[in-house]
């Protein structure tokens, strides 16, 4: 295939290239090699888990098969004495089965399934399909940087990003040529006529991911990974709550939890999606960085593990006077002996009025209320990511995100803005460590979170986190407020919990004690997401390109713009003098 490479840009992200046309023909966004790093290091140890199951199933079948051979074997206890043709055919079976396991040759794990009759393949190499692949370079990566990995399928529904796909699969060898396979297609019809084909789907859309959630979980195998980004966060974050429940089946709620919010809302959307087919998922990583949100979660088929979906959902009460909030799942259940009945949740979790200050409530939801994140998962990510860092272009962020998610607390939804408290009662805020050591002092548990520098995860109720700052004005007075403010009712009540702010030892957590960054800048400016491909490149787009950007299209352009005139005035003067 001959290129002329003048006409393109060769783009480098780890092992991977791809030539990009000067024009903004096939989308291409920078900013995602965070997100490209991220899924590099999940997929890799999701191939380390998978395989480490398959091991586990093996042997559990080999035990089995083991104990029906012996229980099969074993010899009768009969009180009458058989005949001898008996005890000739029982001697033989005897003996032929001492033989078969004094033989070194026949003691392997194989002949121990075929004993069985069934005999389990050996364990295939993940099939991946990327769903909506542009310039095919999350792909190219994944088949160049994962080891152990196997066929990967890249698609789009744009005729120039298919050819673009293929172009740049030649242009990385023989390996990308082998592995990586690209198709004209639309994403949603390949999936629903590919159903449980693919251990890895990939859902990088730009925009809302909603539309291919339906078909996502039936193309993924039992026990597979969805991997899915949203980058709609002015809808998930409640800029339009109608979009959000029109999209997501669940309201959102403007609080400063928001992003962790949508967050559970794309949880809960998907596992509505795979409840309709018996299927449900385990979230094993969710990620809020810089403009979108990305899950990973495996999906599994049982329709009796399904039924426990309520347990996992809750919608969320938030007060418009302080910012409180309670959550109210959505189910419960009652044991009795062995059976346990699925029954709808207790209600209401609170009253017409905030017992804190007197305001209403606003309800968001139903949104994910089970944990975000498998910690096992997290901590051999982690691992993995530290012991290949030179394999990550970005190796500095995604490390940073990954330690902040170490240390969140899994079982606690949504988190506290300790500069929000502060806002409603109008006071000088107390240091992180400082309210941490109250939380940890009363006997609750306490962490930062991922989403936001200033966020805390707590299981603390509401009214120990007002009656900590209760104590902490009376040491650090405010002045009055009109009476009907929520603050000024909220100070009016007596603490009943006396906080103590001695420094705490687990105040600080081994980060943070180590002074290892957990926030990172961005490594430049305007970094951000970029226009949709195919979008005609203009001056209002400074804010988001940068000048010089915007200046080199514009010019660019005008340049185009002139060749193509000078062309079109030549050809009528070549035409008129052909004329006469």
């Amino acid at each position: 295939m001959s290129i002329d490479l003048n006409d393109y840009t060769i783009i480098k992200e780890g092992e991977a290239e791809i030539l990009m046309h000067a024009k903004n023909e096939v989308f291409f966004n920078k900013t995602q090699v965070n997100n490209r790093d991220m899924s590099i290091a999940v997929l890799r140890t999701f191939i380390s888990r998978r395989e480490q199951e398959h091991e586990a199933f093996l042997s559990k079948r080999n035990k089995s098969a083991l104990r029906a051979l012996d229980k099969n074997v074993s010899l009768p206890d009969v009180e009458e004495k058989p005949n001898d043709s008996d005890m000739n055919i029982e001697n033989s079976n005897e003996k032929g089965i001492e033989e078969k396991f004094n033989d070194d040759s026949c003691t392997t794990s194989e002949e121990s399934v075929k004993i069985e009759g069934k005999v389990r393949g050996e364990l295939k190499p993940p099939r991946v399909l990327e769903a909506l692949s542009a310039s095919g370079l999350r792909a190219l990566r994944y088949a160049r940087e994962v080891k152990g990995i196997g066929q990967v399928v890249a698609l789009d529904n744009d005729k120039g990003a298919v050819e673009t796909c293929q172009r740049n699969i030649k242009f990385n060898g023989s390996v990308a040529c082998s592995k990586v396979e690209s198709h004209l297609a639309d994403a949603r019809v390949y999936m629903l006529t590919h159903p449980n084909e693919f251990d890895v789907v990939d859902l990088d859309p730009y925009g809302s991911p909603s539309v291919f959630l339906d078909s996502a979980v039936q193309s993924v195998v039992d026990g597979g990974m969805l991997m899915c980004t949203a980058t709609d966060m002015a809808v998930l974050c409640g800029g339009n709550g109608e979009v959000c429940y029109s999209k997501y089946g669940s309201y959102p709620l403007r609080g400063k939890y928001c992003h962790e919010m949508a967050l559970r809302i794309l949880l809960a959307c998907i596992e509505s999606h795979a409840n309709r087919y018996k299927r449900y998922i385990v979230p094993v990583l969710s990620v809020q960085m810089d403009f979108y949100v990305r899950v990973f979660v495996r999906v599994y088929s049982s329709a009796s593990a399904m039924k426990n979906t309520p347990l996992k959902l809750s919608y969320v009460y938030q007060c418009t006077g302080c910012d409180s909030f309670h959550l109210q799942p959505l189910g419960r259940t009652v044991s009795k002996n062995t059976s346990v009945r699925y029954l709808p949740g207790f209600a209401p979790v609170v009253p017409q009025e905030c017992s804190d200050c007197g305001k209403k409530f606003n309800m968001g939801g139903p949104i994910w209320s089970a944990p975000i994140h498998d910690q096992d998962w997290v901590t051999n990510i982690l691992a993995d990511v530290k012991s290949m860092k030179d394999c990550y272009p970005a190796y500095e962020r995604i490390s940073a995100v990954l330690t902040t998610i170490s240390e969140e607390l899994p079982d606690v939804p949504l988190f506290l803005s300790l500069h929000n408290l502060c806002a409603t009662l109008k006071c000088t805020s107390p240091s992180a460590v400082i309210f941490r050591s109250a939380v940890i002092n009363a006997g609750y548990r306490i962490s930062g979170t991922h989403v936001n520098p200033l966020g805390l995860k707590s299981d603390a109720p509401m009214d120990v986190i007002w009656d900590i700052m209760r104590c902490w004005i009376k040491n650090h007075p405010v002045k009055a407020q009109p009476a009907d403010q929520p603050g000024s009712v909220i100070l009016a009540k007596e603490p009943v919990l006396q906080a103590n702010f001695a420094r705490a030892v687990a105040s600080l957590s081994k980060v943070q004690a180590k002074k290892v960054a957990r926030f990172l800048p961005n490594p430049e400016r305007h970094w951000g997401p970029k226009l949709r491909a195919g979008r005609q490149i203009t001056s209002k787009h400074i804010s988001l390109l940068g000048e010089e950007a915007v200046n080199g299209c514009l010019n660019d352009q005008d340049s185009e713009r002139d060749a193509k005139r000078q062309k079109t005035e030549k050809s009528s003067d070549t035409d008129a003098v052909a004329e006469s």
